[in-house]
């Protein structure tokens, strides 16, 4: 006998019995995107996540999700990493909506290292443990630093340490490498760390390499200040080679007019330490103009040893104004004149030296130590050569990265500006260069087990970004604009950039670097 059921609702909804809908095997599905996958070439496919990691990655995968987001016409990619930024005061922020950082997010950018430029804590595990108390919104690592440890020993006095004073530092070297640290950062550019010399680094980078961390460097000299830069890169790749350790130049230039042009001999002398089997890489933002301070710029060594009370009674000692002078205006040649260099923050902000120099009636030295008697206010400096950026750019060593500070609109915008400058524009990169140098290549070599790559298992850190919109809209007259263009960001597995905008999620994570069983007994 054949039933008749009453009317087609009665029929689905017996229907619906006999069948019980399965339970979701993902919480989210990104479908249909181009995936960068980090390392591999792409594909046209679906991303399935579920929790913090990646479950599946493929062509029309068969996974039932509780949501799911089409990317279709966008490119689907690993969260981007940041191997050399100065966001810890974003990440330790009493302001819960600055420790979301923004300007990260909006490039895509999930992962960031602190502590650069020799900056880093001892007490790193401090750092490390604050988003227990403070959530942030991306990953984040950290260095500790050859300048603070270096202050913390010997002060800024302008000489080597004595036995006692070294092995101290070697023991904080360790400690922080047991709090979490991911290796020794160094800024021997700037004082006090300047006053030291090779075998000093090479003796505190050994203790990092044997607890397995890394080793990143602002150079010794980018320009020709006091070495050269071809003397300060030689001085890396001997810490690498006689230190044992893996090295990391960061942000790698050729600095001011007497040594634009120098990037292919830098690049023949990476090149050769890399054949003899040394670890060498590099990262760099895409910008022309470096971001530092008036100090840093235009004061020699010698006027700033001692610290900043020391320096402003040098400017008062009649008997050095003529060698001071001379060689403030020698910096000032090398940088590119007065006109290079624009102050970003204080009473002159957005001005450059020259302005400032014509509405004090004075001489643009004068100028300059008027300025910095009222502070070390921050700069931009135009100084770079847009062939030596592009040579550098184009080496499979070298990563991209922010070095984000004051008021430069690197901290807004250096992935979205890399992609739509020398991947759209100019064709200098490919697209998948230009993904694997910002995520896959970093996490790789900086040892970031399960990031930077989209595959079953790895930590769902993902970007999807309209190809025809990711761009930077920060200026060096307007440095706090978001980039434009990224659509999601997930970080850990939660969206942290939805339909353009933020969740206000705050999913990051600290990664603490994990010496060998036993380095820390």
């Amino acid at each position: 006998m054949r039933l008749r059921f009453a009317t087609p609702l009665l029929a689905t909804l017996l229907a619906s019995c006999a069948t019980p809908l399965l339970p979701p095997q993902a919480d989210l599905l990104i479908k249909g995107g181009t995936i960068y996958p980090g390392g591999a070439e792409p594909i046209t496919g679906d991303v399935a996540i579920k929790d913090d990691r990646i479950v599946a990655v493929g062509p029309h995968l068969k996974v039932a999700a509780a949501r799911i987001l089409d990317a279709r016409g966008m490119i689907v990619a690993p969260g981007f990493i940041d191997p050399h930024s100065h966001m810890e005061d974003w990440l330790t922020d009493d302001d819960a909506q600055r420790r979301l950082v923004e300007p990260f997010l909006m490039q895509g950018v999930t992962t960031a290292f602190v502590g650069n430029d020799g900056g880093g804590r001892i007490k790193v595990g401090e750092l490390l443990a604050s988003p227990r108390t403070k959530p942030v919104g991306i990953n984040f690592a950290s260095y500790t630093g050859f300048g603070t440890i270096r202050s913390e020993v010997i002060g800024n006095a302008r000489r080597t340490p004595t036995a006692e004073e070294l092995a101290r530092e070697k023991a904080l070297v360790r400690q922080a490498m047991c709090e979490g640290a991911l290796g020794l950062s160094t800024g021997l550019f700037y004082a006090p760390q300047s006053f030291s010399q090779t075998d000093e680094v090479v003796a505190l980078a050994q203790v990092a390499s044997g607890m397995g961390g890394r080793y990143d460097t602002h150079l010794r000299d980018e320009a020709n200040y006091t070495v050269g830069l071809a003397a300060a890169v030689d001085e890396a790749i001997a810490i690498a080679r006689d230190g044992h350790i893996p090295a990391h130049i960061s942000h790698i230039k050729a600095l001011g007019v007497d040594v634009q042009g120098l990037a292919p001999a830098i690049i023949a002398k990476i090149e050769q330490a890399r054949r003899e089997g040394l670890d060498v890489t590099a990262s760099q933002y895409p910008w022309e103009a470096s971001g530092t301070s008036l100090v840093a710029s235009l004061i020699p060594l010698w006027a700033q040893d001692g610290g900043r009370a020391a320096m402003l009674r040098r400017f008062d000692d009649p008997a050095l104004a003529e060698s001071l002078r001379s060689e403030i205006g020698e910096n000032l040649r090398r940088r590119g004149g007065a006109g290079s260099l624009l102050i970003v923050e204080g009473r002159w902000k957005n001005q450059r030296l020259d302005a400032v120099a014509r509405g004090l009636g004075l001489d643009p030295v004068a100028a300059a130590i008027a300025a910095i008697r009222e502070g070390d206010a921050a700069t931009i400096s135009f100084n770079m050569a847009e062939s030596d950026i592009v040579a550098f750019m184009r080496q499979p060593w070298t990563m991209t990265d922010s070095d984000a500070s004051t008021a430069h609109p690197r901290v807004y915008g250096s992935f979205a500006r890399k992609y739509a400058v020398y991947v759209k524009e100019r064709k200098v990169l490919t697209l998948r260069e230009f993904i694997d140098r910002s995520s896959a290549l970093t996490a790789d070599w900086f040892g970031l087990t399960d990031r930077g790559h989209l595959r079953p298992g790895a930590f769902a850190d993902v970007v999807v970004f309209d190809p025809a919109t990711y761009a930077a809209r920060a200026t060096y007259e307007q440095p706090d604009l978001t980039a434009t263009g990224v659509r999601w960001v997930l970080v850990n597995g939660r969206l942290a950039v939805e339909d353009g905008r933020l969740t206000g999620t705050a999913n990051g994570r600290e990664l603490p670097h994990t010496p060998p069983a036993g380095s820390c007994q």
